[in-house]
């Protein structure tokens, strides 16, 4: 698989990541057997896709628990990305920056993935109650003493967080900037697909111009532009899709356009390319430091993925993506 440099830390990773996130946490049947996602992560390694990307409070804590039994076996094969500052309660999630919090549960990750050191450890989000640049001091230490390679901000939860009037990543932006001034950024993650395009008009020219690698969160629309997804279907109560105001049964009929688009543009590249894939190839056509990490749960998905990072699409197959319609309803 080709490869593609990460920052500032120049961290080398396959061109397309792995979400390992579905596998316990946030849609339905996510508690899936965990043989299962044992095989998964090893199909999505022997790919090509080293990047693993996951999280503390996934599951909470089973994700990388899962993660750890694979790199127990293959740490060599992959990148490690895993985040900090989010804490699940009973019910609701609420953010902890303070640096002592941070490097305990940084010292907790390094125990469940059974490593000695975190590739890409990343702020999941900021604390309110703490100045950002005390919690990125404390990551910096954990740099410093070895047990993290590189630093980054994970933007997944800008649309909720912004003030109203601003930009949709104006405050991930004076995030940026402000802890910068502490160590250096080497990625962010933040969502970027065909149906959610809002990351090309700032932050991902900002991340560019400083040589900051961009992380494509959800670049399959959380399932939808796979196509596989049929309109009035219904999620289960504890998918997260059931209450997402775009897949009604009303929005994702009248967002049938742009997997009509996705699809004939696989046509054109032969009866085995699928939509799910051209939505990651033009993921990748955005720059060559972004990278994207679809989320799966299955073997079959992880290599289909994977093998995105063979689709060049021409000029003609850009054009028509670019032309299709905006996705209609609210992404709040």
């Amino acid at each position: 698989m080709e490869r593609r440099t990460i920052g500032a830390a120049a961290l080398g990773v396959g061109a397309i990541g792995l979400g390992c996130m579905p596998m316990s946490w946030a849609y339905t049947s996510s508690q899936q057997r965990g043989d299962r996602s044992l095989r998964t992560v090893h199909a999505a390694l022997d790919a090509g896709v080293n990047l693993l990307d996951t999280a503390d409070m996934y599951g909470p804590f089973t994700n990388e628990l899962l993660l750890g039994r694979v790199l127990k076996e293959r740490r060599a094969d992959a990148f490690v990305s895993t985040k900090v500052g989010l804490l699940v309660g009973d019910q609701h999630i609420v953010a902890n920056g303070r640096p002592g919090y941070v490097r305990r549960a940084c010292d907790a990750s390094l125990r469940r993935l059974g490593t000695d050191v975190i590739d890409l450890y990343q702020l999941h989000r900021a604390d309110p109650e703490v100045p950002v640049e005390e919690t990125w001091g404390a990551m910096a230490e954990l740099v410093s003493v070895g047990k993290v390679r590189a630093l980054g901000l994970c933007a997944v939860g800008a649309r909720a967080s912004r003030r109203p009037g601003a930009g949709l990543y104006e405050g991930t932006i004076r995030q940026l900037e402000r802890v910068q001034q502490v160590f250096p950024v080497s990625a962010v993650e933040a969502e970027l697909s065909v149906w959610s395009p809002e990351a090309l008009s700032r932050l991902l020219p900002w991340c560019e111009a400083r040589g900051v690698g961009f992380l494509a969160a959800m670049p399959l629309g959380n399932g939808f532009l796979t196509g596989t997804l049929t309109p009035g279907e219904g999620f289960e109560p504890d998918d997260l899709r059931a209450r997402h105001p775009r897949f009604t049964a009303e929005m994702m009929a009248s967002n049938q356009p742009l997997v009509a688009g996705l699809r004939r543009v696989a046509e054109r590249h032969g009866p085995d390319t699928t939509p799910a894939q051209v939505a990651l190839a033009w993921v990748l056509a955005q720059g060559r430091h972004v990278v994207p990490v679809p989320g799966a749960k299955r073997e079959c998905w992880a290599v289909e993925n994977a093998a995105a990072a063979g689709l060049a699409l021409t000029a003609r197959d850009l054009a028509e993506l670019a032309g299709l319609p905006p996705a209609r309803g609210s992404w709040d």
